[in-house]
């Protein structure tokens, strides 16, 4: 059960709708987020990932109007985490917005470390979609 949570977003100049069929494609995570994983493919309808965790299955919300790219990762040993994730419409830009929960026994230099590793991720989602 998280004890805090963190909002961190970024802005990007593009509209909501592609970047959330970017952003909700879990083959599109490591272009965009390499410290999760480095490769995705689907096996027997579910998502599974190499990452520095070790094998990894996503499961993504399903597609909705919404902007709602919530995920779970569930690890190897079966603990899961819920991680919510939104993309906001905004004009002609939107706002990504990831929700990093701060679990119990996580220590203050932990959780910064991941803060920093999720706003490098949104930085390179960003970088990567306004280029397109």
């Amino acid at each position: 059960m998280a004890i805090s949570s963190r909002h961190i977003d970024v802005r990007i100049s593009r509209p909501a709708q592609p970047v959330y069929d970017y952003v909700s494609a879990p083959s599109n995570l490591p272009a965009w987020a390499p410290g999760l994983c480095d490769r995705v493919e689907e096996v027997d309808g579910e998502w599974v990932a190499s990452s520095p965790m070790g094998r990894i299955v996503l499961k993504f919300a399903p597609r909705n109007d919404f902007g709602v790219a919530d995920h779970e990762v569930t690890l190897a040993d079966g603990q899961s985490f819920y991680n919510p994730l939104r993309v906001l419409p905004d004009g002609d830009e939107c706002e990504v917005v990831f929700t990093l929960r701060r679990l119990d026994g996580v220590t203050d230099e932990e959780f910064e470390r991941d803060a920093a590793a999720v706003g490098s991720d949104l930085a390179r989602l960003k970088s990567l979609l306004e280029k397109a």
